[in-house]
């Protein structure tokens, strides 16, 4: 593609596009606007047209993820549910996300350190916010009895590390789809806090 052409071609979502895949493959701070510029084809001071700062782009990835997390987790668990149910879903849907958005996942879980105040107080309050409904989530299954596991803080945090870990292997060119992967994962999340 010539120059001219991928500059006419240039907004706002192409390059946070493109920042995405150089931040997931190289980490935030390896990776230079200049960097950034060079996927595109532009010359650097082209992208200021369509973001406005590095940090900008990583806030803009990291907003937009977590608050599809959550918006996920709540899409999908129903109070009314049994607790088991609302835990398979949860642990389902989370497994999910990693698998069909990888790069998002893997920018979020390494770089949100990076980002300044007051973001990554607004990013870290909505990660607890999830962390928390699932903590509930098993807590309400072990008052139940339904579930059976001593810690309902330990297991959200191994559940939830487990699912996390999906986007540093999943391919979707391997022998499991992602929905087979969220299949299996969502049982094992059960096993973990003890269900039957």
């Amino acid at each position: 593609m010539s120059r001219v052409s991928t500059r006419l071609a240039l907004n706002p979502e192409v390059v946070l596009d493109a920042a995405l895949t150089l931040f997931a493959e190289r980490g935030y701070h390896g990776t230079a606007l200049s960097e950034i510029a060079e996927a595109l084809q532009v010359r650097t001071p082209s992208l200021y047209n369509h973001m406005g700062s590095k940090h900008d782009l990583l806030r803009t990835i990291v907003d937009r993820t977590t608050a599809a997390v959550l918006a996920d987790f709540h899409r999908v668990v129903d109070p009314a549910d049994p607790p088991a149910e609302q835990l398979r879903k949860a642990a389902r849907v989370y497994v999910h996300r990693h698998a069909t958005h990888r790069r998002e996942a893997l920018v979020v879980n390494r770089d949100t350190g990076s980002l300044a105040e007051p973001a990554f107080g607004e990013m870290q309050a909505r990660r607890r916010e999830h962390e928390h409904a699932l903590r509930a989530v098993i807590a309400d299954g072990v008052a139940a009895g339904a579930f059976h596991v001593e810690s309902p803080a330990l297991a959200s945090f191994a559940i939830r590390e487990m699912c996390v870990s999906v986007a540093r292997w999943f391919s979707p060119q391997g022998a499991l789809t992602a929905d087979a992967v969220a299949d299996q994962y969502s049982g094992f999340a059960l096993r973990i806090v003890g269900a039957p």
